[in-house]
């Protein structure tokens, strides 16, 4: 990296690649003291509108029976407070993302094993599906780690989970990262591990290849003033000691959408992305009470996201003067 008059910066790193590209220091770095960009509701780029699909069952029963018969009605107007993803998991994977916040379920009324995604109707990709699909991009960047956060488990029977497990382990294979006490990218890359786990079940915290749940800082606002003002309280008492995630994404309630019937989330994102951003770009990554590690967010392909969160790193680095 050069020095002088422009300060030398992480922004410029190839997103696909930034791990494989820090700078050496970094790579002994424990990797919960990294800054890294994750996805909030990371498959929502595919929610079912198909007449057959019902809005999932977390939705008010108003909701639920409303879909049921006003579908041509209601179902746009779920589909655009759902989704909150716009990039398939590989355009976000080569964005920069390394956490995927993964919501589980399966469908009701589905005499068929299959497991999908879903935040306010069920998508039309299966759970499978895209594990292969990060297991082949994981293949072609073979320096890259991801953090997956499977969560929720929407009518799921114990042997679903047990399937689900044996599906984690059978795509991942060697790639999929045991717990250990530190990780750092070096010891990750002489291992060939590639994968982290967190699996929020209580049963699969005692398995020796998946990881327990990672703390979600989740702040349940909808303006942006309001959730930057709950993360500062949730500083001052202290980060965890391993992963956490912070969720800057905004939560919009019945009274909001009902207030502003022409609008989506996207356009919510959109409008606080710039002060949410100034805030993540005040933050530290490292080891203090105060520092921040996985900051996840809705629309990651917008605002230079990715390139931001990255760039905390370099307030680990001693750059030269």
């Amino acid at each position: 990296m050069s020095s002088g008059v422009n300060e030398p910066t992480l922004k410029g790193l190839p997103m696909e690649s930034w791990m494989a590209d820090l700078p050496c220091p970094l790579w002994d770095m424990p990797l919960c003291n990294l800054a890294i960009p994750g996805s909030h509701n990371a498959i929502t780029y595919c929610l079912d509108m198909n007449d057959r699909s019902p809005v999932d069952l977390t939705q008010p029963d108003m909701l639920q029976k409303l879909d049921k018969f006003m579908k041509p009605l209601i179902r746009p107007f779920v589909y655009k407070w759902a989704k909150t993803q716009e990039f398939t998991i590989k355009q976000q994977l080569d964005c920069g993302i390394r956490y995927c916040d993964l919501r589980i379920a399966h469908r009701p009324n589905d005499a068929s094993t299959d497991l999908y995604f879903y935040h306010g109707v069920y998508t039309t990709v299966t759970v499978e599906t895209v594990l292969l699909e990060i297991r082949e991009w994981l293949d072609a960047h073979p320096r890259e780690v991801v953090i997956l956060s499977f969560s929720h488990f929407l009518g799921l029977v114990p042997d679903m989970h047990t399937r689900l497990m044996s599906s984690i382990r059978q795509v991942f294979g060697s790639k999929l990262c045991p717990k250990m006490e530190v990780v750092t990218l070096r010891n990750l890359w002489s291992l060939g591990y590639q994968v982290i786990v967190s699996y929020e079940l209580h049963q699969a915290s005692c398995d020796g290849d998946l990881w327990p749940h990672i703390p979600y800082w989740w702040a349940n606002k909808c303006k942006a003033e309001a959730l930057i003002e709950a993360f500062e309280e949730m500083k001052r008492h202290g980060r965890p000691a391993s992963f956490f995630v912070t969720g800057i994404n905004l939560t919009e309630d019945l009274k909001y959408i009902c207030s502003h019937p022409t609008e989506s989330l996207k356009d919510l994102v959109m409008s606080t992305y710039p002060a949410l951003l100034s805030w993540v770009q005040e933050q530290s990554p490292g080891s203090r009470m105060s520092s921040l590690n996985i900051i996840a967010g809705d629309f990651i392909n917008e605002s230079d996201f990715a390139p931001a969160v990255v760039a905390l790193n370099d307030k680990l680095l001693n750059w030269p003067s």
